[in-house]
């Protein structure tokens, strides 16, 4: 019988445009911190933010395109969403108010059958992230 991996962590490795526009943007519009970049100062090839136990790298396209040749010629983006789970209690509704005015929401604020109350934003590379909280009625949840 082979055993399977046990794995550790996931981290996002998203591919940008411009990696100072996207630390900025997950720093200042929503709340995460500056990890280390590649190089020291500006102009970036390779960033991070954290916050929690969240954490996300950012690639310059270009470079990534060196390292992943399949990346060359394509447009940064992804067919899927990032799912960014909030402590009970956090505050999924008071998010949702601080960010609509300031970033494009492309799902407004529900309450979902399977017990989430989430919205979904865009970020300035169109990468989408859904902001979810368990819902006080979630039946899971008492």
């Amino acid at each position: 019988m082979t055993l399977s991996p046990s794995f550790s962590k996931l981290t996002p490795n998203l591919i940008v445009e411009d990696v100072e526009r996207s630390l900025r943007f997950y720093e200042e519009v929503l709340g995460f911190q500056r990890g280390f970049t590649v190089p020291d100062a500006c102009p970036y090839v390779f960033g991070s933010v954290t916050n929690g136990r969240i954490e996300i790298f950012f690639n310059e396209k270009e470079t990534a395109a060196k390292d992943y040749p399949a990346f060359q010629g394509k447009p940064v983006g992804l067919t899927g969403t990032m799912f960014i789970e909030l402590e009970r209690g956090s505050g999924v509704d008071a998010l949702h108010e601080r960010l609509k005015g300031a970033v494009p929401i492309v799902m407004p604020l529900v309450t979902q059958f399977y017990g989430m109350r989430e919205f979904a934003i865009v970020d300035p590379d169109g990468y989408v992230i859904t902001f979810a909280e368990r819902a006080a009625t979630d039946p899971a949840s008492v």
